[in-house]
């Protein structure tokens, strides 16, 4: 029962957000809660609750600084010159474009962090896509599809996890999967090309001159970016035609807010080299602390939440000496924070009833108990099929240290390794950074300004066909 109840919440919520009857905060919100009552278990509901949102309030606060931070950082301009380096470089071409928007993913998602990978590539590309009227929900799918490939590094989460899970070497499994991880992005950078050669036929290309001419929008880029003091958009608004509709018809990006709230006005806002709020004398100390905080990332100094907060901190100061300025730059980016924050909680009710009331445990035998005894002697297949709706329904804490190590058993009853199971496991991740599971996805689609439906109408089939490139390499070249 637990396990049909918990396949019918995850597919109510999907329905519900994907046909915009209900915001994703009110889904994640109402609908576990609601099936809480059916199994019987609502007295528990504020322990499930509380649970949830313990275990992921770190993220929370992760992502508020973080937003806080970059938002500061486009703000005094850092992000401008890869912004002009970019535009330069694909020359207006809506395919060039698309193709950028998947490189500069996938060498972000180098320090690890999904979150940061999102605030950096949005920052960098969305003006693009404004200023050339693209579709956004292609800028949103492709990002989400590079990190997620890239999401397999031994510092990432998942390999990790795995190696932990199953008591081997992180390194056995990330580096055999290289070369099949490789196939991965180029059929992410492949399908970025496809999908610019739509855009390009859809929308036309423009020369570099005529991307930079300033025409009046009613959108902002950014929250904040290159806005007056205060200056703040609310929730998503209003669409223009020519943003409607992503590539091949497969779902409508939202545009932004009619109204900037006192920002310029301008489509291309993160060229504006007249903003007050440009810090020019500090860029290379700007730089520096950037290149400083993903270094200290990376190499696991302090809790990241601890560091995006020193990080946060020390720009506002340093780059707003004067407490009203800082007051107006945290207003600015307020919007970003609540929408973010609000979502994580929000998510955080979802997983908590799924974990509390047992759905996730039966969800996943049940799961493993389907499984032909024919299959036994293919089970790192069977691993790499199932990690896809497991990873996108799941947490990967949930799918990597609950239903994994049963994997890995039957696995070995059938003369299949360990170390096969894992790397299998870990395919599936270019969808899972889809799921309405991943706080980063929230942090993507929100700055974007992408309805979350939207998103998931347009990425899951491709990230779906991405993740089995990687799988069908994986058992070409004999890793798995």
């Amino acid at each position: 029962m637990l396990t049909i109840l918990g396949f019918a919440m995850i597919a109510t919520f999907l329905v519900l957000i994907m046909m915009k009857k209900m915001s994703p905060i009110a889904a994640l919100v109402l609908i576990p809660a609601l099936f809480c009552v059916f199994v019987g278990k609502g007295a528990h509901l504020g322990d499930y609750v509380i649970d949830g949102v313990s275990s992921l309030a770190p993220t929370a606060a992760m992502l508020m600084f973080a937003i806080v931070y970059f938002g500061v950082m486009i703000d005094v301009g850092l992000f401008d010159p890869i912004v002009r380096a970019i535009l330069k470089f694909c020359k207006a071409d809506p395919m060039r474009v698309v193709v950028g928007t998947a490189l500069l993913a996938a060498l972000v998602s180098l320090d690890g962090d999904g979150s940061t990978t999102f605030m950096i590539t949005v920052s960098a590309m969305y003006p693009l896509y404004k200023r050339l009227k693209m579709s956004l929900v292609v800028m949103t799918g492709v990002a989400a599809m590079a990190n997620g490939v890239m999401n397999t590094l031994p510092w990432g989460g998942p390999t990790a996890r795995a190696a932990t899970a199953l008591k081997v070497d992180a390194t056995d499994i990330f580096v055999p999967m290289i070369p099949a991880l490789a196939v991965g992005l180029v059929a992410v950078v492949v399908l970025a090309y496809v999908l610019g050669l739509r855009e390009r036929r859809r929308v036309g290309t423009l020369t570099l001159d005529e991307a930079l001419v300033r025409e009046p929008e009613t959108e902002t880029v950014l929250v904040g970016a290159g806005a007056g003091a205060g200056a703040v958009s609310g929730g998503s608004g209003a669409r223009t035609g020519a943003d409607r509709g992503a590539a091949g018809g497969s779902g409508e990006a939202a545009d932004g807010d009619a109204g900037s709230g006192g920002a310029s006005g301008d489509g291309f806002q993160g060229l504006d080299p007249n903003r007050p709020t440009l810090r020019p004398k500090l860029y290379w100390f700007n730089a520096l602390l950037t290149v400083a905080l993903l270094t200290a990332m990376i190499m696991e100094l302090l809790p990241i939440p601890v560091l995006f907060l020193l990080g946060a901190a020390l720009a506002l100061t340093v780059n707003f000496p004067h407490i009203p300025d800082q007051k107006a730059r945290i207003a600015a980016h307020a919007d970003n924070v609540l929408n973010v924050s609000g979502m994580v909680f929000a998510a955080a009710v979802f997983t908590g009833v799924l974990t509390g009331t047992g759905m996730v445990d039966h969800m996943a035998n049940w799961l493993v108990d389907t499984i032909p005894d024919g299959m036994g002697p293919q089970m790192g297949l069977v691993t790499g099929l199932l990690s896809l709706p497991l990873t996108y329904f799941m947490s990967n804490d949930g799918f990597y240290f609950g239903v994994l190590p049963v994997l890995a058993e039957a696995g070995q009853a059938h003369g299949v390794s360990t170390l096969e199971i894992a790397r299998a496991s870990i395919v599936g991740q270019p969808l899972h950074m889809s799921s309405p599971l991943v706080p980063a996805v929230y942090v993507l689609v929100g700055m974007a300004k992408v309805e979350f439906g939207d998103h998931t109408r347009f990425v899951v089939k491709w990230a779906v066909l991405t993740s089995l490139v990687i799988l069908a390499a994986g058992i070409l070249f004999g890793i798995i």
